[in-house]
């Protein structure tokens, strides 16, 4: 890509970070050679070039007009960012979530199919020794599942976790997500969502329309009140917008890789987190 757009990039993630009202220090005590602002565009901006910390700082000298707009007196060690990344309270990525949302939806708008699904990132870090006592790589798995606008392919909610969960422990959170930013006329998600419980949450205490298909159990079907509706009329056309979620995760995996590069846990969902705030804001 060229000069021009990374350096549009910058200005658009230093605006979406001042936005969301993320403070320049995290306290008064703190050091005042770095910006909470400048370190976070910096960490976004590495996350988009796709590089690790250690050969992101060894490349910044050389983009002179990016550390120019971010007023940049000293190059950052590598590990001035690790620590940033791990100290940065996570709930201010759900905070910078909610205003890029803001940006990219007019005020008042309705979401016509918000789309729910799940998929899994990993982590290949592992100690040397570790990995050469049992003669393969270790791997980490990470839960990630997400909410998307079906026609703007925005993501409009996360929900993570460290160990495989059923996709129905996740529906509710990214329900609630969702319509505390904006009101969606209907949610689909695949069979892995079905439940009656999730139906009625969705119809009786949000107000919108619910499409999941129903799966069976050797064999059979249990059905409720909305699990029957499903078996008896499935509106397919709505159905089929749901995966556009697909489409989200494919672009994200392709475009920033699948694999996490930090070693703990809550760095890592920071990481996927990061990633799919700059899906967003690059829509």
């Amino acid at each position: 890509m060229s000069e021009n757009w990374y350096i549009n990039f910058v200005k658009t993630s230093l605006e979406v970070i001042r936005n969301s009202h993320v403070p320049l220090r995290s306290s008064k005590f703190s050091k005042k050679k770095y910006t909470q602002h400048q370190l976070l565009t910096l960490i976004i901006l590495k996350e988009k070039i796709g590089k690790d910390y250690r050969d992101f700082t060894e490349l910044l000298p050389n983009l002179t007009t990016i550390t120019d707009i971010i007023q940049l007196e000293e190059i950052p060690h590598y590990t001035t960012l690790q620590k940033f990344l791990s100290r940065i309270p996570s709930l201010t990525f759900r905070i910078i979530l909610k205003n890029v949302i803001r940006r990219l939806h007019q005020k008042g708008e309705i979401i016509r199919i918000t789309s729910i699904d799940s998929t899994g990132f990993t982590s290949s870090y592992a100690s040397h020794y570790y990995s050469k006592r049992i003669n393969k790589t270790r791997k980490s798995f990470i839960k990630a599942s997400i909410a998307v606008d079906s026609d703007k392919l925005i993501i409009l909610g996360w929900k993570f976790s460290k160990v495989p969960v059923h996709d129905s422990q996740h529906a509710k959170s990214l329900i609630n997500q969702v319509i505390r930013i904006k009101k969606s006329d209907c949610f689909t998600m695949d069979k892995g969502y079905d439940s009656e419980k999730i139906h009625q949450y969705i119809r009786e205490n949000i107000g919108a329309e619910s499409i999941i298909p129903v799966r069976k159990w050797n064999g059979n079907i249990y059905s409720g009140k909305y699990r029957k509706e499903m078996i008896e009329n499935f509106n397919q056309e709505k159905y089929g917008q749901r995966n556009m979620v697909e489409t989200v995760f494919s672009v994200i995996k392709r475009k920033y890789n699948e694999n996490v590069r930090s070693r703990k846990y809550f760095n890592q969902i920071k990481e996927i987190k990061i990633r799919m705030l700059i899906h967003n804001m690059t829509l």
